[in-house]
């Protein structure tokens, strides 16, 4: 028997591989080629457009980082959008805070949505029939551009890198209409890349927010399966103290919204922690 591998196409010059045990799904949807499959290191894997999204080995690296981080920052984040993360584990890990009330999530490929509650239904668990979500199949930049002023607490960002179908995303006028639609003390974090691959990702897309908000930064989470070190997501706040809580005070507020004793590798003290950036990648930020 021949091995059966699928390789990643992020970089030309350099990727990783992985064997495949089983082929679960391949669609060609309206927006994006959808590959799952099984894998025998990682569990099941999602690519889009041949670059790994999501393994159910690490997923909780990435996606506890990019909710628990922004939601606990603000310390009253009732009603949260999430742009994209149609595998709903963005969408879950925001409904463990029992302070949140409404959960909007506009992902514009409904393919994903599908094909992860049938392939990878561990990913969102129960989160699917949370009476405090509304799942819609819709384009994001619409949706900001059209949403009541004041609207959301925040907004979380789920989406591939600034290219096809995710490009919209990472615009003047995307993040002009986010911080409208966002409250005094709102705020927006979203995947800037891997720096080390990717810095040009990461300048461009902070000097973009940065005209639209008070306060911009970045902090890191080590995915094992992102190619290329720390992965950065980024941070736009109107309040800038939101990113300088201590520890101590971060979980107190985990103690109360309940997410404690439910994460892998969100901490407190690594919450604090990874705002403090590496120079290799802080000085791809503007300077404040």
């Amino acid at each position: 028997m021949t091995d059966s591998w699928v390789n990643e196409t992020l970089y030309p010059d350099w990727g990783q591989r992985f064997r495949v045990k089983r082929e679960l799904a391949r669609v060609k949807s309206d927006f994006q080629d959808i590959m799952i499959f099984e894998s025998f290191t990682h569990g099941r894997v999602m690519l889009l457009d041949g670059v790994v999204q999501i393994t159910e080995a690490d997923e909780f690296v990435y996606q506890e980082m990019l909710t628990h981080v922004p939601l606990l920052a603000h310390g009253d984040a009732r009603r949260v959008l999430i742009i994209g993360a149609g595998d709903g584990g963005v969408l879950r890990r925001v409904l463990q805070h029992r302070n949140v009330e409404r959960a909007v999530m506009v992902e514009i490929d409904g393919d994903v949505i599908r094909l992860a509650k049938e392939h990878l239904p561990g990913i969102a668990g129960d989160a699917w029939h949370d009476p405090r979500a509304q799942v819609i199949v819709g384009d994001g930049i619409h949706y900001v551009r059209e949403a009541e002023a004041g609207s959301f607490d925040a907004i979380i960002v789920d989406s591939t890198d600034p290219i096809g179908v995710g490009e919209v995303l990472f615009t003047d006028e995307f993040y002009a209409s986010s911080a409208r639609l966002l409250s005094d003390r709102g705020l927006i974090v979203n995947q800037c890349g891997v720096p080390a691959m990717q810095a040009d990702e990461l300048r461009e897309t902070s000097i973009r927010r940065a005209k639209s908000f008070a306060d911009v930064w970045a902090y890191v989470a080590a995915v094992p399966t992102y190619v290329g070190g720390y992965m950065t997501l980024g941070w736009a706040a109107k309040d800038a103290s939101l990113r300088t809580l201590p520890s101590a005070e971060i979980a107190r507020r985990a103690e109360a919204a309940g997410v404690v004793g439910r994460t892998r590798y969100w901490t407190p003290e690594i919450h604090a922690a990874a705002f403090h950036l590496p120079p290799y990648i802080a000085e791809h930020l503007p300077r404040t």
